[in-house]
């Protein structure tokens, strides 16, 4: 791919733009040429990003992916073409499992990582089927493959994206729209994943200790998601690829 006219011309929103797989994809994506939407609930990482890249001409918009209104603000700073959206925000559970886990954990994990998707897709189709075309990328995770690489919120709302992808892809694949996933393993990012759990603990941890390959760098990851969203993957629709250093393949 020519990194420097990959995306010229085009607009791209990145959701979670302000840290790890988020950023890393943003400034991969601003340096093949593109319009980076940059959305983020950190509206100090995203003034960061903004003055540390000027160049970049990054069009920042802060606040809750899971919201409608967020959905409708980055709509109107995209002004009216969305080439491209990679949907990166997330948050984890603290390992719950079933029987430990809280409404507030279940219902905050589910709305950032799989209403949040779904708005964000919602609110760009209309202009990708105004304009024939456009890719759709989505951060799933090792967890929407196993259950064992997380707590139940995680597990069932990556497990939720990987069908809200394919459904996408169902039903636009004739209009020129295309809707991938990638499913990271370990990434080196800021996403806090603290064992809140002794049960949990004692059942995932053998495992992990003995499966999980080492961390990647987000800007691995963020390769995979641009390589995605460009049309060198013309004929890729509907896969959930993971990105994990083989730990799929255990």
């Amino acid at each position: 791919m020519d990194n420097q006219r990959a995306f010229g011309g085009k607009t791209v929103v990145v959701t979670g733009a302000g840290s790890g797989i988020g950023l890393a994809t943003a400034l991969r994506l601003a340096g093949a040429g593109a319009t980076v939407i940059a959305s983020d609930i950190s509206a100090d990482r995203l003034e960061a990003l903004a003055k540390e890249h000027p160049a970049s001409g990054f069009i920042t918009v802060s606040g809750d992916v899971s919201t409608e209104a967020h959905a409708h603000a980055v709509l109107q700073a995209a002004n009216g073409r969305v080439d491209g959206l990679a949907n990166v925000a997330g948050i984890m559970d603290a390992f719950l499992p079933p029987a430990e886990v809280d409404d507030a954990t279940w219902e905050h994990v589910f709305a950032v990582n799989t209403t949040g998707v779904m708005r964000m897709t919602r609110a760009v189709l209309p202009l990708m089927l105004a304009a024939g075309k456009g890719s759709i990328v989505n951060v799933s995770s090792e967890a929407s493959l196993r259950a064992s690489a997380s707590g139940v919120a995680y597990t069932a709302s990556k497990h939720a994206v990987n069908g809200l992808t394919k459904s996408t892809a169902v039903f636009y694949k004739a209009n020129g729209i295309r809707a991938n996933a990638v499913a990271p393993g370990p990434v080196a990012t800021n996403i806090e994943a603290p064992f809140k759990s002794q049960h949990a603990a004692a059942v995932l941890g053998p495992m992990m200790q003995a499966t999980i390959p080492p961390v990647a760098a987000a800007d691995e990851v963020a390769a995979v998601i641009v390589w995605l969203l460009s049309d060198e993957s013309s004929n890729v629709n509907g896969v959930i690829l993971p990105c994990d250093g083989g730990w799929s393949a255990i």
